[in-house]
């Protein structure tokens, strides 16, 4: 199961990022979807469900390295 969460501009400049959540099978890396998420086995492989979760932050602004120089 892929989530994707779109970056938002929260008060004061600060920036939640793009950043995307992936939940797979630990044993085989089967991308899971919402209703095996609930299930004891993983329905590729037949193991115990154990997850893995793979998080990528996307930078979508950089702040001032120097600050204001005004």
């Amino acid at each position: 199961m892929k989530v994707i969460n779109p970056a938002k501009n929260l008060a004061d400049g600060i920036v939640d990022p793009l950043h995307t959540v992936e939940i797979i099978c630990a044993e085989c890396g089967y991308d899971l979807d919402e209703a095996e998420l609930k299930a004891d086995t993983c329905s590729d492989c037949g193991a115990t469900l154990n997850l893995k979760q793979n998080v990528a932050i996307t930078v979508t602004t950089l702040p001032s390295v120097f600050g204001d120089t005004m």
